[in-house]
């Protein structure tokens, strides 16, 4: 299955990503309508794209109790249909990463759907902060990653002594 994976330490905070969803969703470039965020914390000078996981036992699913939220068979992405949506909220009160948002204009929880399996909002990243990925790899990815900054800390850690 893939997903749509963040590299905060790349991303810097353009926001494309949430003007692209939001046109994608809904043909306009209000933000609140994107359903990835970028959180940006500027003291820490970090920003924070979060979107869904796409949970294997995904919460929202569960809980639901209009029976609004499926699996995708075809992408794997974890949807809310609509028109089902009581506007409960119940969906958002389960998902542990606050990747599920309330449309209040439309009174429906809204989330990301991978855009069919091919994301705007990676389309549209400037920084390539956001990649469109196999889980598995991505697994491989970031290990080799953190394998990288723990021999560059390991080297200067000794250059030091």
């Amino acid at each position: 299955m893939r997903i749509v994976v963040t590299d905060p330490d790349s991303c810097v905070a353009c926001r494309d990503c949430e003007y692209a969803c939001a046109f994608e969703h809904g043909g306009s470039l209000r933000r609140e309508a994107s359903r990835i965020r970028v959180n940006f914390y500027p003291d820490e000078r970090v920003c924070v794209p979060l979107t869904c996981l796409q949970c294997a036992d995904a919460w929202c699913v569960e809980v639901c109790p209009a029976g609004a939220i499926e699996r995708d068979p075809q992408t794997g992405a974890v949807t809310i249909a609509a028109a089902r949506c009581a506007g409960c909220k119940m969906c958002l009160l389960a998902c542990p990463f606050g990747a599920i948002h309330f449309d209040a204009v439309e009174e429906v929880a809204r989330k990301c759907d991978l855009c069919g399996g091919d994301p705007a909002c990676v389309r549209a990243c400037i920084a390539d902060s956001l990649q469109f990925a196999e889980v598995d790899e991505i697994a491989e990815t970031r290990r080799r990653s953190v394998d990288a900054r723990l021999r560059t800390t390991l080297r200067r850690d000794r250059e030091d002594v």
